[in-house]
């Protein structure tokens, strides 16, 4: 077996920051600080919001179905939310960091009230980060963590469930899900008999999607995985829009110009930046 880590390694957000934009791909998953020898991060309230409520719904994963409702998902919340607030989060004042706290409430009080498939027995996979040899002939490793999986009795299977905390609905022909299909068929043994979005912000229950054929699933993701381990190998991470960057890229940028406003280290060892100080400097100006 090759060694995976010479291997190359992609996930669902590594090959959307690809398709993206290769500049941003470089900037968001190769490099790393020369002064700290640390990846970049961009700190957003809505990344931040998102972080913490799939922090307290996947904790339930590991308690017996009894035991996940017992207490209110809000005391949890309210902990977690610490280390997130105020910069940490990219929260601009106390009364931005409010809304977005506040719509993450309301998103975990309506699991509280529906918690639909959170209250059936779940899967839950033992490795911190999944991955399978998408080709050992090419060394190339997809990687990525399912949010929920749920338990099938009656049929021994799994459906994979994806929470959603943003406002807008998934694009159709998102690569989200055969990349979830080719994860969980090949992290564990069971059958995948279903996938389904749970837009937390807009809906009482999860909204059930189409399984995409397997073997497209792995002919679409190989072929663009491919594309990334030559561009890595030929060192070459261009933005489609020249040098004047794009929305993906641009953003990074910022960093490496030294007009972002650095936050502190993140628990995989990324240096955390906001754009604030940026964002407050184009308010500040006008274009006659």
């Amino acid at each position: 077996m090759p060694d995976k880590f010479a291997a190359t390694w992609v996930s669902h957000s590594s090959i959307s920051d690809f398709i993206d934009c290769p500049r941003s791909y470089f900037l968001k998953n190769m490099y790393r600080s020369p002064q700290t020898g640390h990846k970049i991060q961009i700190m957003t309230p809505s990344l931040a919001l998102g972080q913490v409520v799939h922090q307290v719904l996947e904790s339930l994963s590991v308690l017996p179905v009894s035991e996940r409702f017992t207490a209110t998902l809000l005391e949890q919340y309210e902990e977690s939310w610490k280390s997130i607030s105020g910069e940490q989060g990219g929260f601009g004042s106390s009364q931005d960091e409010e809304r977005y706290k506040e719509r993450g409430r309301k998103m975990l009080q309506r699991v509280q009230r529906n918690p639909g498939p959170l209250k059936e027995k779940a899967v839950k996979l033992q490795a911190d980060l999944p991955y399978y040899w998408l080709s050992e002939e090419d060394e190339i490793i997809l990687c990525g963590k399912i949010d929920w999986l749920q338990y099938l009795p009656e049929d021994d299977a799994v459906s994979i469930l994806d929470f959603k905390t943003g406002r807008n609905k998934e694009k159709p022909g998102s690569l989200q899900l055969p990349i979830y299909l080719l994860l969980t068929t090949y992290t564990q043994k069971r059958a995948v008999a279903g996938l389904s979005y749970w837009y937390l912000d807009l809906e009482d229950e999860p909204e059930e999607q189409e399984l995409p054929d397997i073997d497209e699933a792995h002919e679409q993701i190989f072929a663009i995985a491919k594309k990334i381990k030559v561009a890595r190998k030929l060192e070459r991470f261009v933005c489609p829009q020249g040098k004047q960057g794009c929305r993906a890229c641009q953003p990074f940028e910022q960093i490496l110009l030294g007009r972002a406003h650095y936050v502190g280290v993140g628990n995989y060892k990324q240096d955390i930046f906001t754009l604030r100080d940026v964002e407050k400097t184009n308010r500040d100006s006008v274009i006659l």
